[in-house]
């Protein structure tokens, strides 16, 4: 019994130090993307330490134990938008407030995942929420054919392929452009941006979608868009597939270069389809919404399963000081069958 509790103890110790290395890596993430490879997994590193933790509150590592359990804690609270520590953790604007008679306008951000098998879950949940503009990612092949239902009712549209077919990014929009701009792509369709015309406003609308963080090209590629996401407009907003969680050192690169704010999470947008639904809480929040200029974001809502491994986000949003429209107080209601266009 005494060598079984002394090999319990050394293992929960090890365990508990191995961890923290990690853990601790993962706040340095600006000096080097390595080191920010690690924040992705910030609360998963936290909450395995502190469960090595527990059992040495009752030996005489106590003292030890009580330290990681306050370092668990404190790393999961740079995590939480609601609880941010200063210095630890990004401080995220809080929503703005709706205002009596401004328009407010819908957008649907989803990584549609370029093999997804139940494609009509897509064009169901885009009929039902009817945003104004939509920014997808992973428009492979297969979706440039199940998407031609949505053209009719969104003719504004930017389809950027990716050279291996798969990765593509995509803006629709039935709001026109503005007169004279072009809509773009860059970075090998990781990027597309298209300035919008929403009743008078202008606004850049960007669909973005980094590669997997280091050692993979996460990093490079940020360094590649640096200067179109300098180059944005005084107002925009980006939805996108980050493949990095909000208190990473890549999502503030991204911000930063773009003169954008992050906007709070709606909660784990990623769940591997090993795991069940029920399990979220073990996913990853990768999916984000950003603004900037006169663009004020009202709510970010997670939406259902749609076929693919990332949640759809529901943005809604407005113009500050912007005056109601005539095409904006209209009710338009259109649904999108599965089967076929809709109808003009």
């Amino acid at each position: 019994m005494t060598t079984f509790y002394r090999l319990g103890r050394i293992a929960c110790f090890l365990a508990m130090m191995i961890l923290s290395v990690p853990l601790v890596a993962g706040f340095f993430g600006a000096w080097h993307p390595a080191l920010d490879s690690f924040a992705h997994f910030r609360v998963h590193l936290a909450v395995a330490m502190m469960l090595a933790a527990l059992p040495l509150l009752l030996t005489s590592l106590r003292w030890q134990a009580v330290a990681a359990l306050a370092f668990g804690a404190a790393a999961l609270s740079t995590t939480s938008s609601s609880l941010p520590l200063p210095g630890l953790g990004p401080v995220h604007a809080a929503f703005q407030p709706r205002a009596d008679g401004r328009p407010v306008y819908k957008m649907l951000q989803m990584n549609l995942r370029f093999k997804n098998t139940q494609p009509e879950k897509v064009l169901s949940l885009v009929g039902r929420w009817q945003p104004d503009v939509i920014t997808f990612q992973e428009v492979s092949a297969m979706w440039e054919g199940k998407l031609q239902p949505l053209f009719a009712r969104y003719p504004y549209r930017m389809m950027c392929p990716y050279p291996n077919g798969i990765f593509g990014s995509a803006i629709l929009s039935r709001r026109p452009f503005v007169e004279g701009s072009q809509p773009q792509c860059f970075g090998g369709g990781a990027l597309a941006t298209a300035k919008v015309d929403f009743g008078g406003r202008a606004s850049d609308v960007v669909s973005i979608h980094l590669g997997w963080p280091w050692p993979f090209e996460q990093s490079q590629q940020i360094g590649e868009l640096s200067g179109n996401l300098a180059a944005l407009g005084e107002s925009a907003i980006l939805g996108g597939d980050f493949n990095a969680t909000p208190w990473s050192a890549a999502v503030a690169r991204v911000a930063r270069l773009g003169g954008l704010t992050l906007m709070p999470a709606a909660g784990r947008t990623w769940l591997t389809f090993m795991l069940p639904d029920f399990m979220r809480f073990a996913g990853l929040t990768i999916d984000h919404v950003m603004a900037k200029g006169d663009v004020l974001v009202h709510a970010v809502t997670m939406g259902e399963d749609a076929g693919s491994d990332h949640r759809p986000l529901l943005i809604e949003f407005s113009f500050r000081d912007s005056a109601t429209h005539p095409e904006d107080s209209e009710t338009q209601t259109v649904r999108i069958e599965t089967g076929e266009p809709p109808h003009s």
